[in-house]
């Protein structure tokens, strides 16, 4: 059995979270199959970090990690401690580069400066700042001959920590294998993602078990470095029946040995 625990992304049923009482029930459900912590993030935001923790409490779930915006922390950073702190949630997170920063190396180098100083102080009070990445990371940058984000491991302090999406990782045209041990010690939270290829070449995200990643060594690699939290996201789900992929994931890594 892994030493990480798997949890659901609630992005992956972000169609069940806009209103209180249907995430509730959808919390609930998620426990019904086995699920014991989520990572919040596409839920209706307008609901308040006192009654999201009252609806994990009810439904039996911890709140492991978030997404929230990069605005959110540049503008009122104490607010985001506060939130996090109500949720007993050690882990906020952005889902990914804002758009400003991803045409050149430099803006890398300079949100990787910005992100320290936020995950430094966010680090003082006990959180972890954690970035989730895309394929657009693994664009190479010929005039310094690096990926975007080598250039943000590797500039960025080591306060912040990476949030790899395995899923993006392969489709950028990068190893999870290799950027699993390479961000060793910086990555306590994982996204496992299921990439299925199709007739017309195209990868695709399917629910884990019907697609084509392996598995067996990525949990491994994913213990061998100290993962705490993986997170199961589908982002087409809601396209899908998306209780239905979340349980099929469950139950496709609880066989492989998966702790839940």
């Amino acid at each position: 059995m892994t030493n990480f625990q798997i949890g659901a992304q609630m992005y992956s049923v972000r169609n069940h979270c806009q209103e209180a009482g249907e995430m509730l029930l959808t919390m609930k459900a998620l426990k019904a199959m086995g699920y014991n912590t989520c990572q919040l993030s596409g839920q209706n935001r307008a609901i308040p970090a006192e009654q999201l923790k009252d609806m994990l409490d009810e439904a039996g779930l911890t709140c492991a990690c978030t997404h929230i915006t990069f605005q959110e922390m540049e503008e009122d950073l104490d607010k985001v401690i506060a939130f996090h702190k109500t949720l007993g949630c050690e882990y906020p997170g952005i889902g990914g580069l804002p758009g400003e920063y991803r045409a050149s190396p430099e803006g890398f180098v300079t949100f990787a400066g910005k992100a320290s100083k936020i995950a430094d102080r966010l680090l003082d009070n006990g959180l972890h700042f954690i970035y989730h990445n895309h394929a657009f990371e693994f664009q190479r940058f010929e005039k310094v001959g690096k990926t975007g984000l080598e250039l943000l491991f590797e500039n960025a302090s080591p306060s912040l920590q990476f949030e790899l999406d395995v899923f993006w990782v392969q489709m950028g045209g990068a190893s999870p294998l290799d950027w699993i041990e390479k961000v060793r010690g910086r990555m306590d939270v994982v996204h496992f993602k299921e990439m299925n290829g199709t007739a017309e070449n195209r990868n695709v995200i399917a629910p884990i078990g019907k697609g084509n990643m392996n598995w067996t060594a990525i949990m491994k690699a994913c213990d061998d470095i100290g993962v705490k939290y993986a997170m199961i996201e589908q982002d087409n789900a809601v396209d899908q029946g998306s209780l239905d992929c979340m349980l099929y994931s469950l139950n496709t890594l609880k066989k492989l040995g998966g702790r839940f």
